[in-house]
């Protein structure tokens, strides 16, 4: 009975059954059966030659006490039979390979996410292949998967909670991908169990970087502590970009294509304990991005290989390496890579004489902002002009008449005015004034005459 048992636990393990269906799961069930037959069949060659042989009735005794023994093995049966379906059940998917909860496929030219995948699986290893697309709800099978990793696979569009069948998912990495569409859902689980999201080298342009700011705006990923956007070749991080992610710790954004740092660039992620911007384009950072950085006491930044531009704004710079309270990790590595005569010089110990700075370099580029405005505002003062110009040479004639109209209108009344001098500077013309005050008073019914009219009673000896 004994060695019954022993060799029961021996042949039937779930391992067994599991590397036998990596060739054939039909071949599993077989092997299962016939074990399980074998193990638990009756043994009737001793009481058929008990009764050959006629042997004592103590030979029989024992033949009936196996026979009983047999039919108490007959539960064992069933539970080496539910063993065998248990093991087939969670067989490997073709041309995978699977071990201790890991399911390995790479390079196994798939199209598209494996179907039978085994529900205790805890971590999934989908790399090199040729799935295009991630279909929502891609994942069904696994239940306590952690890990996903589907590096290399040229996907192009992650649909709608292609991942939310993954309640336990923990970390999810994307990397070497061809990001087209990401959904506004595409990380959506339910729970918010992620903890880590690489997409290195995975977005494919401008819209792919849209689409991802608004899937993290929308994925509730409020539980997520590292980033990796690491080379994408992004030029520009828009404000608050990172304000869905409070729990944020560690953020990778190097060997990317950053020239500056502005306002609101990592607002919302105070908690933020690692920052790389290292391999970028930074030439400088502005003061802007200097009191940005500044807010993250928390953080240890690395912003090595770059190439810095040892100029008079770069004391700025140089002089924030050596006071800052933000710890940064590779300060001794930051060397200047233009001019040449400057090549190589260490950023943090440069100062104003090397720079060639002796004046107040504030001042100096103040000065420079007030004559760009300046210039600039002559500018917009010539364009005013040469528009203006060009409206009155449109109108030219219906300016030409009005002008002339004014003219004539103007002649017209510097002659009136000029006919009145001449009578009033006319002393025979006063004579007759004078003669009108001893004269009866005017009948009021000709009060109403002008006095133009009045005036031709002049005698006709008087010249104008």
């Amino acid at each position: 009975m004994r060695k019954l048992m022993r060799k029961m636990r021996v042949i039937l393990t779930p391992n067994t059954c599991v590397s036998y269906t990596r060739h054939s799961p039909v071949f599993c069930v077989l092997m299962c059966r016939t074990t399980c037959t074998r193990l638990h069949e009756p043994r009737p060659s001793l009481s058929y030659k008990s009764e050959i042989r006629g042997v004592s009735g103590e030979s029989v005794a024992r033949g009936a006490e196996v026979r009983h023994a047999t039919a108490r093995m007959m539960p064992l049966t069933l539970v080496c039979a539910m063993l065998c379906v248990s093991a087939c059940v969670a067989s490997c998917p073709p041309r995978c390979e699977c071990s201790e909860g890991t399911v390995r496929c790479a390079s196994a030219a798939l199209r598209r996410v494996p179907a039978a995948i085994p529900r205790d699986a805890s971590s999934l290893i989908i790399t090199g292949n040729a799935i295009h697309r991630l279909e929502p709800s891609a994942f069904g099978g696994p239940q306590n998967a952690t890990l996903l990793n589907l590096s290399d696979n040229g996907i192009m569009e992650i649909g709608s909670h292609a991942f939310s069948s993954l309640l336990t998912l923990r970390s999810l990495i994307l990397n070497n991908n061809r990001l087209v569409l990401i959904h506004p859902e595409a990380f959506s689980v339910p729970g918010s169990p992620l903890q880590e999201l690489s997409l290195r080298s995975s977005l494919y342009n401008h819209t792919s970087l849209t689409d991802l700011i608004t899937a993290l705006r929308w994925g509730e990923l409020a539980n997520l502590l590292r980033l990796d956007l690491s080379g994408n070749r992004l030029v520009l991080l828009p404000p608050a970009m990172f304000t869905p992610l409070p729990s944020l710790q560690r953020l990778h954004l190097r060997n990317n294509s950053l020239v500056a740092v502005y306002n609101s660039t990592f607002s919302g992620v105070e908690r933020l304990l690692e920052l790389d911007l290292s391999g970028n384009a930074f030439r400088t950072i502005s003061d802007e991005g200097l009191r940005e950085l500044e807010r993250l006491v928390r953080a240890r930044l690395l912003l090595g290989q770059n190439p810095y531009a040892c100029t008079c704004e770069a004391q700025e710079l140089a002089s924030w390496l050596n006071g800052s309270k933000v710890r940064v990790g590779d300060a001794d590595r930051l060397f200047c890579e233009s001019p040449a005569s400057l090549r190589g010089v260490s950023l943090r110990g440069i100062g104003a004489q090397a720079l060639g700075c002796y004046g107040n370099v504030r001042e100096e580029i103040t000065d420079l902002s007030i004559q760009t405005s300046y210039v600039f505002l002559g500018l917009v003062l010539g364009f005013v002009g040469m528009v203006f110009l060009f409206v009155v040479y449109l109108n030219r004639k219906g300016i030409k008449k009005w002008i002339t109209d004014i003219h004539e209108a103007c002649r017209d009344v510097l002659e009136g005015y000029h006919y009145r001098y001449e009578i009033d500077s006319d002393p025979r013309l006063g004579r007759v004034s004078h003669g009108q005050q001893g004269r009866p008073r005017m009948d009021p019914r000709l009060a109403h005459i002008s006095t133009s009219a009045r005036i031709t009673q002049i005698p006709s000896d008087v010249t104008l």
